[in-house]
């Protein structure tokens, strides 16, 4: 059977077809390859998993390779991908967790960590890991003379005890708060940190569950928040409820999109800029004097930067991407990073992004102050942005030419990450700037746009996307 690997093993992570591309000799075949890379006979390797169908099987098969290259396998079972990364940081080991995290459900993939919740991308030994596992998928998987152990670690209430740490709820006034976990991982992390279900005190917050049944083919609507029609049951069901809030979750838990009282979303950004405020003043009440970093994506709204600013810590722009940003975490000391596709990553929990915590920033911030959603997230949404538009293209290379040939007069750019334009104002105090950025996997133009007026907003998308979709004379 012929494996074309680099389809499979993607920037950040691997992640295929079930059955065609992803079996479970290839899973064991790639735990061979993360444990040699990693050198990580005699040590411990945490395996986690998601709900979908075939998770359970990768987990065992990854296991399987991991002991016969003499890893220690440490199973903590079923698991939001911010608990793979409890994990990773409390026992200081590296992690794999099985998920396709948003896509449907004939997908699976694996996440892999570094001791400690560090990212591994393809330029940090994901490549590496690629070609080892490609060889024991020919050769075979040559056993060690000590192969590794295996023992299951429960670690869910001691996940959620530590997150209640990092973010104290009691003292907030009370909330009704609708979540739709997507039968995703959501439905198990959930009332855990936020209900009862750890035997952890009760929190003054009503929650009322959506889709909290685990079930990996996602029969009510796809884990992904990101996309607007998989938050019209919750923007429902906040109205329906006469809730405060809704929150959603993406199929392993790692993001959370946050929905106001009149069902309307918060954008990341807002969200970004809230946590940055409460994790700088945590930081300045913590260690006065020092210097703070908080490092945002280059997609963020300008109100990220701004608060950052505002509230007398340093901010970092970065390009797009989780490994990325958790080296970054570490490079700087950031205390902070914020993403516009909802990653939040944090340096107390090991750089790594976690947005249960970023939703209980919010629940924090929010329920100290009387002021609806829809009133107190105004301050964070001061601005008119497009949101992310993808634009399928045949040749990437001359649709960005036309962008920068039509504004080349117009607007500054940079090639950071795609390329960014800042628009010449054509008045003191108006201002605008679009990025355009091909995606890793597809043949896709991703488009953003912000300005500091609506009218300005949409035509320089529309001007933007009739360039992208132009047709070839």
């Amino acid at each position: 059977m012929s494996i074309d690997w680099n389809a499979l093993v993607k920037t950040y992570d691997v992640r295929g077809l079930v059955g065609s591309q992803l079996t479970p000799e290839i899973v064991a075949a790639l735990a061979a390859g993360f444990v040699d890379e990693l050198e990580a006979a005699g040590q411990d390797v945490v395996v986690g998993h998601d709900m979908r169908d075939s998770s359970p099987e990768f987990a065992d098969a990854f296991a399987t390779g991991a002991r016969a290259r003499g890893a220690n396998v440490v199973s903590i079972g079923l698991c939001s991908t911010d608990e793979s990364y409890f994990a990773s940081g409390v026992l200081n080991a590296p992690a794999a967790m099985f998920t396709a995290s948003h896509n449907p459900a004939t997908y699976n993939g694996i996440k892999f960590s570094r001791a400690g919740a560090r990212g591994v991308s393809l330029n940090t030994g994901l490549a590496n890991i690629r070609d080892r596992a490609a060889v024991y998928l020919e050769t075979g998987i040559e056993e060690v003379d000590q192969p590794g152990s295996y023992r299951d670690l429960h670690i869910l209430v001691q996940y959620a005890s530590y997150l209640r740490e990092m973010v104290d709820l009691h003292n907030i006034r009370p909330l009704k708060v609708v979540v739709d976990a997507g039968n995703g991982m959501g439905g198990m992390t959930v009332p855990a940190v936020l209900g009862t279900a750890s035997d952890l005190s009760r929190l003054p917050l009503e929650i009322i569950p959506m889709y909290f049944e685990l079930d990996g083919s996602f029969p009510n609507h796809e884990a992904n928040p990101l996309d607007p029609k998989n938050l019209v049951d919750l923007q429902k069901a906040v109205l329906e409820h006469q809730a405060d809030i809704g929150l959603a979750f993406d199929g392993d838990a790692d993001r959370c999109f946050v929905v106001d009282e009149k069902g309307e979303p918060v954008t990341p950004s807002a969200v970004a800029a809230i946590v940055a405020r409460r994790e700088i003043a945590r930081e300045k009440a913590t260690n006065p004097g020092a210097p703070i970093t908080v490092l945002h994506n280059l997609l963020t709204s300008r109100v990220v930067e701004e608060v950052i600013a505002e509230d007398g810590a340093k901010p970092v722009k970065t390009k797009v991407g989780h490994s990325l940003i958790k080296d970054q975490m570490a490079a700087t000391n950031a205390i902070f990073g914020g993403e516009h596709s909802a990653h939040y990553y944090f340096r107390d929990f090991w750089g790594a992004d976690n947005g249960m915590l970023a939703a209980m920033h919010v629940l924090a911030e929010f329920g100290s102050q009387e002021l609806s959603l829809s009133e107190f997230s105004k301050q964070y949404n001061p601005y008119y942005l497009s949101g992310e538009i993808n634009s399928t293209v045949s040749d990437v290379a001359a649709a960005k030419a036309r962008v920068q040939q039509a504004f080349a007069g117009r607007a500054e750019f940079d090639e950071f990450d795609g390329i960014t334009a800042q628009g010449k104002p054509a008045e003191a105090g108006s201002w605008w700037w679009f990025n355009v950025r091909s995606s890793n996997t597809e043949p896709l133009l991703r488009l953003n746009v912000e300005a500091k007026n609506e009218a300005d907003m949409i035509q320089i998308r529309d001007e933007v996307l009739g360039l992208i979709q132009q047709k070839a004379e």
